[in-house]
């Protein structure tokens, strides 16, 4: 419950666990630490029979924010092969480990996504505010190949077409039209969206805990193979490419491309 310093874990009298993801109490910065962490927080969810449900949450008025330089300096192929290796460890590690907790995941996406979307994404019931949007800015945007499971799961979420546009432009997709295209189930204003999650998550947590463990596993067993074909292959691909920008002296990333002009 202490161990951790990028999320606040707390569980209540009926088996609801809230993680809330942080750095040093404000909104979570995507850098080297949760990478390393959160795989071991959802290994450790995964084998704890006493949660019933999970509430996954930032704090402050974003979910997870995009730190460029961390970003940028694995385009350039600054992190040693050694580095690297360990990063593909840890990128297979944070989905799998996800999706092996066995009860229902409710995501409270309190803000703006940058980077790392899916792991709000995966969750069974996901809510968000008014303020929300999500972007994969981490990938090709700064140069990177986009392998650590967005390239999985946003074909599925968006279409294939779609989701490859989303991924090479950068775009962004607001609350209301994330509503629209099925990504979110309800956009609530920030000081309701806790309460929100937290009932649904009640509501769940007092069933037989075997009927809720397998309803949870029959929706994500098609993720859990999606990821198991394809996750490492991706993350491989990208790590070659993030060493080659050592020896690369043209730009790293596309120029962002403006609106269409009518």
């Amino acid at each position: 419950m202490t161990r951790f310093k990028t999320a606040d874990v707390s569980i209540d009298d009926v088996g609801v666990l809230t993680v809330r993801v942080h750095s040093r109490g404000g909104s979570l910065g995507w850098n080297a630490l949760p990478h390393r962490e959160l795989p071991e927080l959802f290994a450790a969810i995964a084998a704890d029979r006493d949660v019933r449900v999970v509430i996954f949450t930032g704090t402050g008025d974003r979910f997870i924010d995009l730190i460029p330089s961390f970003e940028e300096a694995v385009a350039r192929g600054e992190a040693p092969a050694a580095v690297m290796d360990d990063g593909l460890f840890e990128g297979n590690r944070l989905i799998s480990a996800l999706l092996a907790i066995e009860v229902p995941i409710i995501a409270a996406i309190n803000g703006p996504v940058d980077v790392h979307a899916e792991l709000a994404l995966l969750s069974d019931i996901v809510l968000c505010t008014e303020e929300t949007y999500f972007q994969d800015a981490a990938h090709v945007p700064l140069g990177l190949v986009p392998g650590d499971g967005v390239q999985v799961l946003w074909p599925l979420l968006l279409g294939f077409n779609r989701a490859r546009y989303f991924l090479l432009t950068g775009q962004k997709i607001s609350a209301a039209e994330a509503l629209t295209l099925g990504l979110v189930s309800e956009i609530l204003p920030s000081d309701a969206l806790a309460d929100r999650a937290l009932a649904h998550a009640r509501r769940l947590a007092v069933c037989n805990p075997v009927f809720v463990r397998n309803t949870r596993l029959v929706f994500i067993e098609q993720l859990r193979r999606a990821m198991a074909a394809d996750l490492s292959t991706g993350l491989a691909l990208e790590a070659v490419a993030s060493l080659s920008g050592a020896n690369w002296d043209g730009p790293y990333a596309p120029e962002p491309i403006g609106p269409i002009s009518e």
